[in-house]
């Protein structure tokens, strides 16, 4: 699965995208989230408030607690403002 990290999620990972093998128990975007932030201290870091990150799979926008086993691609990014 290839995985993209917008904005201050990149600096805190340190990395715009990187391909990973989907853990057999990671089934959720949430699930994701946290396999992650077990990783490093710059992933920690990035998904300290989970809550606040927006989630995309196969550039579809989804919630934090669908199921993501079957995508491509998932997107991690902070929160857009706009007009």
């Amino acid at each position: 699965m290839k995985v993209l990290y917008f904005a201050w999620l990149r600096e805190r990972t340190g990395t715009a995208e990187e391909h990973i093998e989907l853990p057999e128990a990671v089934k959720t975007g949430m699930d994701l989230m946290l396999w992650l932030k077990q990783r490093d201290e710059g992933y920690d870091y990035a998904f300290e408030d989970p809550d606040l990150i927006r989630i995309a799979a196969d550039q579809e926008h989804v919630e934090a607690d669908a199921d993501i086993t079957q995508a491509r691609e998932v997107a991690f990014f902070p929160p857009m403002t706009g007009g």
